[in-house]
């Protein structure tokens, strides 16, 4: 008899061909002190599936924690939100403009659910998340209790955070709170946003939905999972000698002394927009952005990825590194592992 397995493909955004050997489906936290975490073998957790990418067959458990709720502090000079793992970000976005609570507008868009926003730090438009967060809610799998991390126990840096690292496997994100003052301030340093003058928080929102929309393609539409891969962070040795040969080269200095430069214009000064290999391609418009175009494989995906890389090395000596998780047969795993 052959054992039942579990589709992957329609819960990750990229939609590739992929089982699991079982999946845990939960509507409440208290359901993930009945797990036998001991006897459970290997396990994922997965949001949205906005953000993981499932190259094959998994052997193990895939666990949802699809939890709801949304409550509202009101303090004197600030909203403090606590907000299940499993509400939408973009939605939330919206209720908290709907609430006449800004903050969060410049992170308008952003796929997935909130309990994977403190893991990936998500960001966009100067914001991160790290600028927000309060505290995380964490279920501490050796405990089997709820414990709250404070942001400073978050260690939250560009696109991660202790979740990846030293927190990774050991525990799952039941919540996370926020914090919104009510003195807004709005973010306008990033191209796009710089053009507004005393804008609204509505305002803001509607032009990072619009540019959003404008650059990056709907996962229903064609299946992606956005960025695929990180924005690079150089010294100033390295941006300076870039800058050198290549003055139109956008760019952003970090408050640390490094520059952050944007992967999707590497990408596309590399002639890679449209290139495509089996079923996976570059975005035709939006080059920091991969594609399940026509029935992808995960080595085609693989070797596109591989191919960016490469292609980004030779022509600026620049590694790039994938923001997306990929997920192999045993687990997460890395572009230099694979192929």
């Amino acid at each position: 008899m052959v054992p039942h397995k579990f589709s992957l493909q329609s819960l990750s955004t990229f939609a590739l061909p992929a089982f699991a050997k079982n999946l845990l489906h939960l509507r409440q936290p208290e359901q993930l002190s009945e797990i036998d975490f001991d006897r459970l073998g290997a396990f994922y957790i997965l949001g949205g599936g906005s953000n993981s990418i499932f190259l094959e067959d998994y052997v193990g458990t895939v666990i949802q924690p699809d939890f709801k709720g949304i409550e509202i502090n009101e303090r004197a000079e600030s909203w403090q939100l606590h907000v299940a793992a499993g509400e939408n970000w973009h939605q939330l976005v919206c209720f908290c403009l709907e609430k006449n609570m800004p903050g969060l507008e410049n992170l308008a868009l952003i796929p997935g659910n909130c309990g994977a926003a403190p893991i990936q730090n998500i960001g966009a438009y100067g914001v991160e998340l790290a600028d927000f967060c309060h505290y995380v809610d964490w279920f501490d799998i050796e405990s089997a209790q709820i414990k709250r991390l404070q942001s400073s126990d978050c260690g939250f840096g560009y696109r991660d955070s202790n979740f990846k690292r030293m927190l990774k496997g050991k525990g799952i994100i039941v919540a996370i709170g926020l914090t919104l003052p009510k003195q807004w301030q709005p973010q306008l340093s990033y191209p796009g946003l710089r053009e507004l003058e005393q804008p609204t928080p509505k305002q803001v929102f509607d032009t990072v939905v619009a540019i959003r929309q404008s650059k990056l393609p709907d996962p229903d539409d064609i299946p992606n999972v956005g960025s695929f891969f990180k924005n690079p962070v150089v010294d100033q040795q390295c941006f300076l000698a870039l800058k050198a040969d290549y003055q139109s080269m956008p760019a952003f200095q970090q408050a640390d002394g490094t520059v952050k430069l944007a992967a999707g214009w590497l990408i596309d000064q590399c002639g890679l927009k449209g290139t495509q290999i089996g079923g996976a391609a570059v975005h035709h418009r939006q080059a920091l952005v991969l594609t399940n175009i026509e029935q992808s494989s995960g080595d085609d995906l693989i070797t596109l990825a591989k191919h960016v890389q490469t292609r980004v090395k030779e022509k600026f000596a620049v590694e790039l590194t994938p923001e997306v998780r990929l997920i192999g047969a045993d687990g997460e795993t890395s572009l230099d592992k694979l192929g």
